[in-house]
């Protein structure tokens, strides 16, 4: 029996989730996970490749999502590195913080946390700044076929409960005849929750690789750089057999009675994008507290 493969295209990024969502109930099969509750149905699964056209380009954000427009604005900050304080260190056996963050993983390929002295550093066998090399490759050579960045890392993550889902990023330039660059971009995921966490992801990376990847870029070039397609890869797509009354209620049913205007919000909507911007202050706020409430161990009070 094969895993089905789903070949899905959109426009923006809420016309795409949604086909995709759309898709998945349509031909993924049921699969058993090890996360399962006892009592719960099987997840529906299947591998996606998911290609957005126009990444930034409004709408962009569906209301289906089970989440906020703070929880969006809270994802990309910690896809810039918001919390990479909070992963623990490795060598203690006490430290019950996160594993790891896909920021760290970029930005310090190769490193993990240890506490020396009191004070918290950088170690490992190597340490690779994939995010600041990738930068300089694009600058240097754009079309290049060697601007990617990994997260896995085997000898951590074979034993992890909940290693990384995302495992690589793949960036390539291309011009048009006007000589504008468009910024192409391939994800690859091993693993990504349909309901309860892709369009989180996908938002926060098309933000990342706005933000972090081609304002770089065009920065040390002195060129504009656009958003080309963004192709998603999931070796498994799936939405969990406990979301799946959820799914139904607020988006596959709405399908057939609402229009798609009516499930969608623009980031470019005045209202909207106050609500995004605003929400970085509280943002802080939150790691802050969380911060003073849960001090490294071996410190006295939160990291900033």
């Amino acid at each position: 029996m094969d895993i089905p493969v789903l070949h899905v295209e959109g426009e923006t990024l809420a016309e795409a989730y949604e086909r995709a969502l759309v898709a998945l109930r349509k031909r993924g099969v049921p699969l058993r996970t090890q996360y399962d509750r006892p009592g719960d149905p099987p997840s529906l699964d299947a591998t996606l490749n998911l290609t957005v056209r126009r990444p930034t380009a409004d709408p962009m954000i569906h209301k289906a999502f089970p989440g906020g427009i703070e929880d969006l604005r809270e994802y990309v900050m910690e896809l810039q590195g918001a919390k990479d304080h909070w992963v623990k260190n490795v060598n203690d056996p006490a430290d019950t913080r996160w594993e790891y963050t896909y920021h760290g993983r970029l930005a310090r390929y190769g490193a993990w946390r240890e506490t020396r002295e009191g004070r918290s550093v950088e170690a490992g066998p190597f340490v690779v700044p994939q995010i600041e090399r990738v930068i300089e490759k694009l600058v240097r050579q754009p079309f290049t076929r060697q601007a990617q960045m990994i997260t896995w890392m085997p000898n951590l993550d074979l034993d992890c409960y909940d290693p990384p889902c995302l495992q690589s990023l793949w960036y390539r330039i291309l011009e048009d005849a006007e000589g504008r660059a468009w910024l192409n971009t391939n994800i690859r995921f091993r693993s990504n929750d349909a309901w309860g966490a892709s369009f989180m992801n996908l938002f926060g990376f098309i933000r990342f690789t706005r933000e972090v990847i081609a304002d770089a870029i065009a920065q040390r070039t002195g060129r504009p750089v656009e958003l080309g397609r963004l192709n998603w890869q999931a070796d498994s797509y799936h939405i969990y057999g406990k979301d799946l009354a959820e799914a139904e209620q607020r988006l596959f049913r709405r399908i057939e009675t609402t229009a798609f205007e009516d499930r969608v919000y623009r980031l470019d909507d005045p209202a909207i994008r106050e609500l995004y911007d605003e929400a970085e202050a509280e943002v802080r706020a939150k790691i802050r507290a969380y911060d003073d409430e849960h001090p490294e161990p071996g410190r006295e009070g939160g990291l900033r």
